[in-house]
């Protein structure tokens, strides 16, 4: 299982419709919503310090 990094919900990676790459790791969301928001600016969810 992998957290959508915009609403915390937990997605099945494997069977998520809903991925984005970024900085060469995948991001799964729940939905195309939470997908563009994420897509749109995807620094706001995720720590790129702590990579």
């Amino acid at each position: 299982m992998a957290k959508d990094p915009v609403c915390g919900m937990q997605v099945e990676e494997d069977r998520a419709d809903f991925q984005s790459q970024f900085e060469g790791k995948k991001y799964f969301s729940c939905s195309d919503e939470c997908r563009k928001e994420f897509g749109a600016e995807p620094d706001a969810y995720v720590d790129s310090a702590a990579a």
